[in-house]
């Protein structure tokens, strides 16, 4: 009201709590390799333990566990929304589909960076799936590669062996988020490179070990809804 001063407000803060976690790689090589001219083996070595690495980063902070020292992933959240399809999961339908955009909006979490993360087999499932039974509704899967018009990326990384009911290890995972800036990768210094010329000395073998400390965390759950119920057989 006129000459009232407004009800004083309070911030609320919440904490996300990280640890590291240690992921390693490593690889032994000949040391007669290493002569070979046509490539720098040692190169290529360290660029494919760090694609190694970087893929079980991935995996981790899509589908980690968050038990001993693996960290919880989006999938292991109970604070994210979920879509359920049945007791023993279902093929996906539009209306499943649409339901983990309505579960961000309604946690007010809807900024428009939006998309979409399935596996390779629930891509395949959606493209065959017609959104309702009127003739021109067309496949869940757009041609142009979108779902609902929204950006879509697929990743094995989520997992198509889970269980719901009787389906046993056979169910897909799938991901929606308005803004997956939401989810905090933390890297604890850079990776850690090791070369030991020593130990396998007398086999004429080079050890290379790269070590890299890191935790996930959800920052705003709202800003994620989940499927993990997906029949695509």
């Amino acid at each position: 009201s006129e000459g009232t001063a407004p009800t004083e407000g309070a911030i609320v803060f919440g904490q996300v709590t990280m640890s590291p976690k240690t992921v390693g790689a490593w690889v032994d090589f000949s040391r007669k390799l290493m002569l070979q001219s046509s490539i720098s083996v040692e190169s290529m070595v360290r660029n494919d333990l760090y694609a190694s690495l970087g893929l079980e980063i991935d995996r981790a902070s899509l589908n980690g566990a968050g038990t001993g020292s693996e960290p919880s992933g989006i999938l292991a959240s109970t604070s994210v929304g979920t879509s359920t399809i049945g007791a023993q999961g279902g093929a996906p339908t539009w209306a499943s589909i649409v339901e983990l955009e309505t579960l961000v909006a309604a946690g007010n979490a809807d900024r428009g960076r939006t998309a979409y993360f399935f596996n390779s087999k629930t891509r395949g499932k959606l493209k065959t799936i017609v959104k309702s039974t009127s003739a021109v509704a067309g496949f869940i899967w757009e041609s142009d590669n979108t779902v609902n018009g929204y950006q879509t990326y697929v990743t094995n990384q989520l997992p198509s062996n889970l269980t719901k009911g009787t389906s046993t290890t056979i169910c897909s995972a799938a991901i929606f988020s308005s803004d997956w800036s939401m989810g905090v990768l933390g890297l604890f210094g850079a990776p850690d490179i090791t070369v030991d010329p020593y130990t396998k000395a007398d086999t004429g073998q080079v050890k290379i070990t790269l070590n890299q400390f890191a935790d996930f965390g959800v920052r705003q759950p709202a800003a994620f809804a989940k499927i993990e119920d997906i029949l695509t057989t």
